[in-house]
């Protein structure tokens, strides 16, 4: 049963439950893409598929509008799949369990995927209605956009005509986004060799959970807790008041992703067991007054565990778990041209025990400004390789920079006023959009980004607001006949 059924506009939110029933997790986009020809053939509108796996649908102009100027449309087809560690549910098989409560829509546990599947709903919407008046149109649907840009990287030049692009994949509504910031990943390697435990060790698990986590770009000015940094602060000073073999840790999920929950397995002496405890419960009451407005659910917890005598030594535990506590997390830099937007930016995204001989650990550096972006993935490197670890960056991707006076924002400022009697905010992200990459290959394109309030994207707390999705697809149907004018 469409739980949406009742919403308006009507065309929107069928589109938008129907993308909600196709799994679509990054680098598993078949199923969606699949459809979405499906759909283009039901509609006879051609599509075309580049060698990378981005989609494009093309539908003419509307009666009169045949010649009039092409348009693009832009939304990434991919979801992050986070979900609450007591949810049991699989990504690649199930359909999302959506819902609609007090003027929001949500997933029960997970997240919803409105990043960017309201963006999809919107351009499949738009292919669909007839009734619209419009210019020619391009859809271009984006793989990959949640893990690394790689359908946006790896865009053929050509692929697309129009001059003129709209992206639908910002989460603010009432304003309208004309830049954003460049990004780059460092993932460090730690290669400890695993050895016995000595006697009269035993065996403990500590817990970070309940913490809201969010998106690591348009959430990393909040103060919200990190759950890995929690983690290792509270180890880092166990290991100082007695000797402390690291067995296993891991944290976190997604490099743009600020991480809910962490948990480690650690061997102290027995004779200190009732001291952890003490010390835990202590750590715990500061962290949740520490964190009280931003997190005010967050929970540690310590219990006694059987695991096999074998972990990292003492020396090894003290290195791995001192580097995260150096890594850099949260706000570096902000902007100086823009007030209020965070200019620079670096996520402790994820910790994972690979194997016994691997730890890698992941972090995401943003900034609009590419010196500082450089600087901070430097930082971030030198934290972990004075610490003994083998560090590579990921080729990253390039900002966009403001452009003021385009034609298409002098449009969709005129059409949002006009058409709802608002004044948008016109703003550049912190976060990264694809945008800047399709400027490397197609320089003459003139842009905005726009779209519907998205809160908790990125983890199980991700909600669409119901009455700005209506505003958003006015304002769509709106900017699309002003073109042709």
């Amino acid at each position: 049963m469409n739980p949406f059924a009742s919403l308006s506009p009507a065309l929107l939110w069928n589109y938008f439950y129907e993308i909600t029933q196709i799994p679509r997790p990054s680098k598993h986009e078949t199923a969606i893409i699949n459809h979405l020809k499906a759909f283009a053939e039901s509609k006879n509108l051609l599509w075309k598929q580049d060698g990378a796996g981005n989609l494009l649908i093309l539908k003419g102009g509307s009666t009169g509008n045949e010649s009039k100027e092409t348009v693009v449309l832009q939304a990434h087809v991919d979801m992050v799949c986070e979900k609450n560690n007591t949810t049991e549910f699989d990504f690649f098989t199930q359909p999302l369990d959506v819902f609609v409560q007090d003027g929001w829509v949500k997933a029960r546990g997970t997240t919803l995927g409105a990043d960017d599947g309201i963006g999809v709903a919107a351009m499949m919407a738009v292919l669909a209605d007839d009734s619209l008046v419009h210019g020619p149109l391009e859809c271009l649907f984006t793989i990959d956009e949640e893990t690394g840009l790689t359908g946006a990287l790896a865009l053929e030049k050509g692929f697309i005509t129009g001059k003129t692009l709209l992206n639908l994949d910002s989460e603010d509504w009432g304003e309208v986004f004309v830049g954003c910031a460049g990004g780059v990943n460092t993932v460090a390697n730690f290669r400890p060799v695993p050895e016995m435990i000595p006697a009269g060790y035993m065996a403990f698990k500590i817990l970070v959970s309940g913490l809201k986590g969010g998106h690591s770009g348009s959430d990393i000015h909040f103060g919200l807790g990190n759950a890995i940094k929690i983690l290792a602060n509270f180890l880092y000073v166990q290991s100082h008041k007695q000797t402390l073999w690291l067995a296993d840790i891991n944290g976190g999920n997604l490099h743009n992703a600020i991480p809910r929950e962490a948990s480690a397995v650690v061997f102290i002496p027995a004779i200190h067991k009732e001291q952890i405890r003490i010390d835990l419960n202590i750590y715990a009451d500061e962290v949740q007054r520490a964190f009280a407005l931003s997190d005010p659910d967050i929970s540690i917890h310590l219990e006694s565990t059987e695991a096999a005598h074998i972990g990292y030594s003492a020396h090894d535990s003290v290195l791995i778990i001192s580097s995260l506590v150096v890594c850099p997390h949260g706000v570096f830099y902000m902007s100086k041209s823009l007030p209020g937007l965070v200019e620079t930016s670096t996520n402790l995204a994820s910790v994972k025990t690979v194997n016994e001989n691997l730890i890698e650990v992941v972090t995401s550096q943003r900034s609009s400004n590419e010196f500082r972006k450089h600087e901070l993935k430097h930082q971030v490197a030198a934290s972990f390789k004075i610490a003994g670890a083998e560090v590579r960056h990921s080729d990253g991707y390039p900002g966009w920079n403001p452009n003021l006076n385009s034609p298409i924002l002098k449009t969709t400022k005129a059409v949002h006023e006009a058409l709802l009697g608002e004044t948008p905010e016109i703003k550049a992200i912190h976060a990264g959009l694809e945008c800047g990459l399709f400027l490397e290959k197609y320089p003459e394109l003139d842009m905005v980004s726009i779209g519907p309030t998205i809160l908790g994207a990125h983890s199980p707390d991700e909600r669409l607001n119901i009455l700005t999705a209506e505003k958003f697809w006015k304002l769509l149907v709106g900017i699309l006949e002003a073109v042709t004018h």
